[in-house]
């Protein structure tokens, strides 16, 4: 009975220690397992690759930063003029629209009033006087010459056709404040009638951008009824930040882009930069003129204006070295033996095919200056097998 016990109790051990040694073997496959697996940055390239590959170093160049300043196109205040009536009236007729291209001396409304009428009353009266006292003055001279009239009555004549001439002289000023032109002061003194209406003209021409009245309104001469523009040339107004406003200058040409002509860029010319900076925006108004023959550039329309800064050295890399992913700039750094490592860098916005490195490359570091777009599908795709 013993004896059995015994037997019992060394196959139990035996047991165990196959067991143990089963679960060592088991083991062993796991630690394998948990090496560290490569590097997903890291490429080696297949040879047929290396002639897509181009290898070169980070130079340093003069490089002039565009900035890029919001504008508006706006129409030239010198080629704009505000038409009003020179005297409170009723409109009687319009002539023109919004739109409508209009010559200087070309009429735009015709209007009625009181005050014309007086001032054209006050006139007639003085032209008759003056010419009555023309012709008592050559009378008197007549007279004189027959020794019937004294000297002093020449005189006084001649003092009354000159206080005649200077009181027509002041009436015709008068008519013309009210818009009276030399024309119609000539019919207005050969007919003798009074006109019932004038015109108000255009003063210079270009297109009717602006017509705020109606027939039949009253108006003031203070009213602004017309504005009439020449756009064959226009503003274009940014605000420029102060603190790079010192290297804008009057006469310096700049670029503009105006989204609504689509990929058209349009030379300007710095005509103004303000002595004054915005408190609210801290920015300082920059004004250039730009042609507009065939007057695509509409007033109000929105543009960017590309100014060039001053050129200074920078360190680059060329737009063919980089590649982007989630949001983060990379170069390839080469190791040698087809052998690439893919490092992250900060750049500065492109220049002329170009990225200024702020950060993670130096001059003297060996890189990939061409191909790595290639070079980066060939990661991804080693890194998916």
């Amino acid at each position: 009975m013993k004896k059995a016990i015994r037997i019992t109790g060394i196959a139990v051990t035996i047991v165990l220690l196959a067991a143990g040694c089963g679960s060592k073997e088991a083991a062993a496959p796991v630690n394998e397992a948990k090496q560290a697996p490569e590097d997903v940055n890291s490429i080696t390239i297949r040879p047929e690759m290396v002639p897509r590959i181009k290898i070169g170093q980070p130079t340093m160049v003069d490089l002039a930063d565009k900035l890029q300043v919001p504008s508006q196109v706006e129409v030239d205040e010198e080629r704009l003029v505000r038409i009003g009536s020179y005297v409170t009236g009723r409109i009687t007729d319009l002539y023109v629209m919004l739109g409508d291209s209009v010559n200087a001396g070309q009429p735009l409304a015709r209007l009625t009033s009181p005050e014309l009428t007086q001032a054209q009353l006050a006139y007639l009266r003085a032209y008759s006087r003056t010419v009555l006292t023309e012709k008592a003055a050559q009378r008197a001279q007549h007279l004189l010459a027959a020794d019937v009239i004294a000297v002093a009555e020449v005189e006084r004549r001649e003092s009354e056709l000159e206080v005649a001439r200077a009181e027509l002289g002041a009436a015709k000023d008068q008519l013309r404040l009210l818009g009276v032109d030399s024309a119609v002061l000539a019919e207005l003194a050969k007919q003798g009638q009074i006109l019932p209406s004038v015109t108000i003209n255009a003063s210079r021409s270009g297109i009717i951008i602006a017509r705020s009245v109606i027939i039949g309104q009253v108006v003031q001469p203070a009213d602004q009824l017309f504005g009439v523009a020449d756009l064959s040339s226009v503003w274009v107004v940014g605000d420029v930040p102060e603190q790079i406003a010192r290297n804008v200058q009057v006469g310096q040409h700049v670029e503009i882009h105006v989204p609504a002509l689509g990929d058209v860029t349009l030379d300007g010319l710095i005509i103004f930069v303000a002595d004054t900076v915005n408190p609210l925006t801290r920015t300082v108004m920059v004004r250039t003129m730009v042609e507009n023959p065939q007057r695509k550039l509409k007033p109000d329309m929105l543009a960017t204006m590309h100014i060039t800064d001053n050129a200074h050295k920078s360190l680059v890399v060329p737009v063919t070295a980089v590649v982007r992913e989630a949001n983060r700039d990379y170069v390839f750094l080469f190791q040698g033996n087809n052998r690439f490592l893919r490092i992250p860098v900060e750049l500065g916005p492109e220049v002329a095919d170009m990225y200024p490195v702020l950060n993670g490359v130096t001059i003297d570091q060996k890189i990939v200056v061409d191909g790595a777009f290639h070079l980066d599908n060939e990661r991804k795709l080693a890194e998916l097998e």
